[in-house]
């Protein structure tokens, strides 16, 4: 069963079900990957992304506090959201900019 959480604005759900990525259309959207890194980014529309590998640390400008998920899970970024990302294990996902 998925369970979602919601932290500093990052809605995070872990392992959606095959069923839910089907209906979203997970597969077909742009894949995205980096090595381990820290860098800062900017949303400048909604993104909708699913992590096939990785591990990583978001931290909103002006938190105290970091939002963690990796493999298997189902991550959404307010438009207008910067933050740092900081990527301990390489990423691989798949991505939606509405």
């Amino acid at each position: 069963m998925s369970n979602v959480t919601e932290k500093l604005g990052i809605k995070i759900e872990k392992n959606p079900s095959e069923e839910k990525l089907t209906q979203l259309g997970v597969r077909q959207w742009s894949k995205w990957g980096c090595p381990p890194s820290k860098f800062p980014w900017t949303y400048d529309s909604k993104e909708t992304c699913y992590l096939l590998e990785g591990e990583v640390k978001v931290t909103p400008n002006g938190a105290n506090e970091s939002v963690e998920f990796g493999a298997g899970d189902l991550v959404v970024f307010p438009k207008g959201m910067s933050c740092t990302w900081d990527v301990s294990v390489a990423v691989n996902k798949h991505y939606l900019f509405e």
